[in-house]
């Protein structure tokens, strides 16, 4: 068995500056913090807000689908759910054809706190728009990541 080498210092600056990964976080918890601090007024944080928008649906959601578009799994998306459904703005019940499957759907009050918190998602987001040159390019590369990367 060989001994491993400790890194020179000469690496912690190149993957500062070069990493992918620590680029992404740093950049989703800038943009986590500003719609955070956006949403605040209603008792909302930004994943909070994603997640009630994910289920302004026609009809009530499967977990599934509903994990699949958030990209997490299942039971990150039961504990996300507790605090909205104590707060009464999410209903999860038992589907009427397969009992095995949940349903999740947007009470009244859910769709109440996502109407006034939608202006102001629009509002911060043609904020950021006007910091990026091609804010498009940008979004088309952020879902071609994720996409690419999900299925790793």
């Amino acid at each position: 068995m060989s001994k491993s080498r400790i890194p020179s210092f000469g690496a912690t600056p190149f993957v500062r500056d070069h990493c992918l990964c620590l680029h992404a976080q740093r950049a989703a918890r800038a943009l986590a913090r500003r719609f955070d601090d956006a949403f605040r007024p209603f008792g909302l944080t930004n994943g909070q807000f994603s997640l009630l928008i994910s289920l302004n649906r026609p009809e009530p959601a499967t977990f599934g689908s509903v994990a699949a578009v958030l990209s997490m799994d299942r039971t990150t998306l039961t504990a996300a759910l507790k605090p909205l459904a104590r707060r009464g703005w999410v209903k999860i019940a038992v589907d009427e054809e397969d009992r095995r499957v949940r349903r999740i759907a947007l009470t009244t009050g859910g769709k109440t706190v996502l109407s006034r918190a939608l202006p102001v998602w629009w509002r911060t987001h043609a904020q950021l728009d006007g910091l990026f040159g091609d804010v498009n390019r940008l979004r088309h590369d952020l879902r071609a990541l994720s996409s690419e990367m999900g299925g790793l």
